[in-house]
């Protein structure tokens, strides 16, 4: 009987300690949160689904709990740790870190995880979030040390991703798996802020500058080219008005040339005919008279024959030049003599 008193007093013992040890803090510098609270042996556990529950049979690692219906042995075992298999995220507070080009930037980030291996997170290192906390810092800082001011602003996704890359390496072992780190803020000194703003003001205004230049380029180009199709639409249409005028004048020549030609023809013709040297004797004459009539119009001075009073021997002289052109002039044609004998054998019948 005193034995077994003895031994529910020292149950009652360890059941009190083990309450008091629940409820354990996990303090980090990035955030406070409680951790589940350890389960009593209490032979019957039901374990939540996505927690692990690590148990340890006399001190020493026996097994892991699965979710649902589980059996313990009073006293023997003992549930050590409990771990969340859900993602966890991180606010990873914000520290300073140094650029390539020596500018100090102050960052903050949140960190997103899981738990793979419940064992390794439990035996393999102490706080494995505060651990994986301080890791992410650190490789943060290194990170940043590689890029310049630009780069860290133009480059923020590759820097993410070989954060997640150098902490996934570590934190392997921890049986922790680091699924995406994000950068929320990265705040620069005033001073570097205000060259910042200037650099981007000035860039606007050059590539302002470049857009106005690059108008005036245009609108030149335009204007030279619609000068350029201008002259050659000018050219083309004056090429065509010379060539129209040309055949135009070319069609007034030939038309000058038959007139004259058939003019001829039908003056011969006429000089053939019966007193046809009596009308040619009577056209000489009225053109030599008008001849004279138009020299006092035209210039002041005259050169008169000697014998102006004399019409007669003016008519004769005319004649007589008229008669020695005809005899010197080519020979009519024999079809034409024979048309003009022929013509003048009708007339006399």
């Amino acid at each position: 009987m005193y034995n077994f008193s003895h031994k529910c007093c020292h149950l009652m013992h360890c059941t009190r300690q083990t309450q008091r040890a629940a409820p354990r803090l996990w303090v980090t510098p990035a955030q406070q949160r409680w951790a589940s609270s350890l389960p009593m042996n209490t032979v019957v556990l039901f374990v939540p689904q996505q927690e692990a529950w690590v148990v340890e049979r006399m001190g020493r690692f026996h097994r892991i709990l699965e979710p649902g219906l589980n059996f313990l042995i009073p006293i023997l075992d003992r549930v050590r740790y409990v771990q969340s298999l859900k993602e966890i995220v991180i606010d990873v507070p914000e520290q300073s870190a140094v650029s390539l080009d020596n500018v100090t930037l102050q960052i903050d980030g949140v960190l997103y995880l899981r738990i793979l291996d419940p064992f390794k997170a439990s035996y393999g290192v102490e706080e494995p979030e505060y651990a994986v906390t301080q890791l992410a810092q650190t490789t943060m800082r290194s990170e940043l040390g590689k890029l310049t001011l630009d780069k860290v602003f133009r480059e923020r996704e590759s820097l993410n991703s070989n954060i997640v890359h150098s902490i996934n390496q570590a934190s392997d072992e921890w049986g922790i798996r680091c699924l995406r780190y994000e950068i929320k803020d990265i705040h620069v000194p005033p001073r570097v802020k205000e060259s910042m703003q200037m650099q981007v003001e000035a860039e606007r205004k050059k590539r302002a500058t470049v857009l106005d230049s690059e108008g005036m380029r245009e609108a030149a180009i335009n204007v030279a080219e619609g000068q350029k199709r201008a002259q050659i639409l000018a050219s083309e249409g004056e090429k065509a008005e010379q060539i129209n005028k040309a055949a135009g004048e070319a069609q007034a020549v030939l038309a000058r040339a038959e007139a004259k030609a058939k003019a001829i023809c039908m003056l011969s013709d006429a000089l053939t005919q019966q007193n046809g040297d009596a009308a040619a004797s009577l056209s000489v004459a009225e053109q030599y008279v008008s001849a004279f009539s138009k020299l006092a119009k035209e210039s002041n001075t005259i050169l008169l024959p000697s014998n102006t009073g004399d019409i007669s021997g003016m008519i004769t002289q005319a004649m007589t030049i008229y008669s020695t052109m005809a005899k010197k002039g080519p020979k009519v044609p024999e079809a034409a003599q024979l048309k003009s004998e022929d013509h003048a054998n009708q007339s006399s019948q």
